[in-house]
């Protein structure tokens, strides 16, 4: 289920049909947020030249996303051109050729995401200095992402779903159903290449699997991969680790497989980031219980590419390794969540374990290049590093500079003139049964320690994830809510990242019940700091964090309104409504059909006749991490008690919405149903 705060058949049940855009409020500083929020410039990724004198970095320009370049102190910046592709194709995933002249990227040229027909991305070859027209590599109809050239520059691979109609993603838009299910109408990602010097395509993994991850060999001459039997969006959670010749039709060998005795203690669990040592002697990865592919977590593992049992390299470690690249033959530099803030961190690297040298520098804010979560970008002798960072304090800059002890600064100023509109942040930490737990707290704009105040928990996706402190985006999130004057806590109960796997695992057969003991005595711990009034607590949350705001308040009646997003309230039916059930057994412990009364236990469903709290409800048609006919359950079985509940459903939405008037109109819905059901004024 879906990562924290990022992230929801027109049909509006409890108010009128094609209203979207009309939702009146009667709250005017509904629409002055709205507005500073929509102000925001993203910065959705940036790559540091392998030379480390240059940045490119992804943003917005005239309503165009364009691949901007600079020198290393965001100086001297041009846009890069478009290929004959077109001028209104949006660019992305830019990467450096090895010699620090060229940069790859991704020309897509499809916006409408209702469309059936194949997207069309092209693979466009830019002249860094932008002297010389970009020209187009290959023209693709699919779905294109992860570009990564060969260290020789002769080659980019990258990750290819030939004939996609859509992204390769499970929080992506589901397609209709239509056709033999789970049969017709199959799109499969492979890891392709094409050749620089004269575009010739390859494809390189077998059609019958379905490629998440890759990585070149040091010397490009073998690819290692992670992988599954199609349908994707479902099994990533049983991907196997694979080693193979990068040429096409070659076969493959299993390194790992998690779902077989003889893997040690990553049996049942999940496999990122593949990435090869320096000798390519072995292939280290992140190995956990991790709820979302892309939204990594765990430990480090290593296993020789001769094959054999994975190593645990940081058994018992009391952070969350998310994101790792070598440095040198027995160095790492990682990035983890600990305790709810980013931190990097060398690693002494030996054959059986991975030993924290230093940490590096440690920030309340998310940091990555817009590859993978808290990914960096490295020169090639990773002396210098680029990263977008974001906080509740700064919206998102490009940082670039030297790697050392400290976060290096900003190099650019699309947002400083942005000032929050929301109160300040504050880490609050406190334990509960064995455990230490730690989460955010924003303080209401406008605080007068002289005032009570009403407060939002709002509970994050995954489980498998953590909040860590971001500016927020004019979606559905925290920071809107303290803006209305709120006190807003955000707490990283057990089954989250930033204390360990130990921690992560912790909710394992128990949803809704440590976890919300854990968010209950962090409430405890908060009312001892700060001026909450106990008798105005919200509650709210998206996909797992929508789950625990239709199930705790049938444990507990210290809610007084609700907001779910993208819920689930019947875990038994849930299991054959969704189009990713593998990842339930590593949770529960068994499947539904071997084991039901552990997921009846976890249902809201079965405990409805005890929510008294009003509960507004929104999701996305197409979603299929946590389908609308979940949402319409509890809906309709809160109506037959009688109480205050709404079912808002929004068209052609997957789990992460697209339309941005649709994420404006949750944010308007939920900000409106809180200031009626729970006013911010006494």
């Amino acid at each position: 289920m879906s990562k924290r705060s990022r992230m929801p058949f027109l049909l509006l049940l409890a108010v009128a049909p094609c209203a979207f855009a009309a939702s009146p409020t009667g709250d005017p500083r509904i629409e002055q947020l709205l507005t500073q929020l929509s102000k925001t410039q993203p910065v959705e990724s940036v790559a540091i030249s392998p030379d480390g004198q240059h940045l490119a970095w992804e943003t917005r320009r005239d309503d165009k996303v364009v691949i901007e370049v600079a020198d290393i102190d965001g100086s001297h910046v041009h846009t890069l051109g478009n290929a004959e592709s077109g001028t209104s194709c949006r660019q992305f995933g830019a990467t450096w050729s090895p010699d620090s002249k060229h940069i790859a990227m991704v020309a897509s040229c499809d916006t409408d995401v209702t469309s059936t027909k194949a997207m069309q991305n092209d693979i466009v070859l830019a002249d860094a200095s932008g002297h010389d027209a970009p020209t187009r590599l290959a023209q693709l109809k699919g779905y294109v992402r992860s570009l990564q050239w060969t260290n020789d520059g002769q080659s980019i691979g990258f990750l290819y779903v030939p004939g996609a109609t859509r992204r390769a993603s499970a929080t992506a838009a589901a397609k209709p159903a239509a056709g033999e299910v789970g049969v017709a109408g199959l799109e499969i990602q492979r890891v392709a290449s094409i050749d620089v010097a004269g575009g010739t395509l390859h494809v390189l993994t077998p059609a019958n699997l379905y490629a998440y991850e890759f990585a070149w060999s040091p010397d490009g001459s073998r690819i290692t991969y992670t992988a599954a039997q199609p349908p994707g969006d479902n099994n990533w959670w049983i991907a196997k680790l694979y080693v193979q010749p990068a040429m096409s039709d070659a076969a493959s060998a299993v390194l790992v497989d998690p779902t077989k005795a003889g893997s040690g203690s990553m049996r049942g669990l999940q496999i990122a980031l593949p990435r090869w040592s320096p000798d390519a002697s072995r292939i280290a990865f992140i190995g956990g219980l991790m709820s979302d592919q892309g939204a990594t977590g765990g430990d480090l593992y290593a296993v020789s590419t001769q094959g054999g049992a994975p190593t645990h390299l940081t058994p018992g470690t009391h952070v969350t390794p998310a994101w790792f690249q070598w440095t040198g033959a027995q160095q790492m530099l990682v990035m983890q969540v600990a305790n709810g803030q980013s931190q990097a961190a060398f690693y002494r690297v030996d054959d059986a374990k991975a030993t924290p040298e230093r940490a590096l520098f440690t920030v309340p804010a998310e940091m990555d290049d817009g590859t993978a979560e808290m990914a960096l970008s490295l020169s090639a002798d990773h002396q210098r590093v680029a990263f977008v960072q974001k906080s509740y304090a700064d919206a998102p800059e490009v940082h670039a500079g030297v790697l050392g002890n400290l976060p290096p600064p900003a190099v650019t100023h699309f947002n400083t003139a942005l000032k929050p509109a929301w109160g300040k942040a504050e880490s609050v930490e406190w334990n509960n049964e064995g455990f230490h737990v730690q989460g955010w707290l924003l303080y209401p704009a406008d605080y007068d320690a002289k005032k009570s105040y009403p407060m939002i928990v709002a509970v994050h996706g995954g489980p498998s994830s953590a909040v860590i402190p971001s500016w927020p985006s004019a979606g559905y999130g925290s920071a809107p809510l303290s803006a209305m004057g709120y006190f807003v806590f955000m707490p990283n109960p057990r089954g989250s990242f930033g204390q360990g796997e130990k921690f992560v695992q912790a909710n394992r057969k128990d949803f809704g019940y440590g976890d919300l003991r854990d968010v209950l005595a962090g409430i405890d711990a908060v009312e001892k700091k700060v001026p909450v009034d106990d008798k105005r607590l919200g509650l709210t949350g998206w996909s797992y964090g929508g789950f625990m705001s239709m199930f705790a308040p049938t444990q507990t009646q210290r809610f007084r309104a609700v907001v779910a997003g993208a819920g689930i309230s019947n875990w038994q039916s849930y299991y054959g409504e969704n189009l990713i059930d593998q990842w339930m057994p590593p949770f529960f412990g068994a499947t539904v059909y071997d084991d039901p009364a552990v997921y009846a236990k976890s249902s809201a469903i079965n405990f409805i006749k005890k929510v008294k709290a009003p509960m507004l409800i929104v999701v996305g048609d197409r979603d299929a991490e946590c389908p609308a006919p979940q949402s319409f359950e509890m809906w309709h079985a809160l109506r037959a008690q009688g109480a205050t509940t709404s079912l808002v459903v929004y068209p052609n939405e997957g789990h992460h919405f697209a339309d941005p008037g649709h994420e404006r109109d949750v944010l308007t819905r939920a900000l409106a149903w809180f200031g009626r059901y729970l006013p911010a004024s006494n």
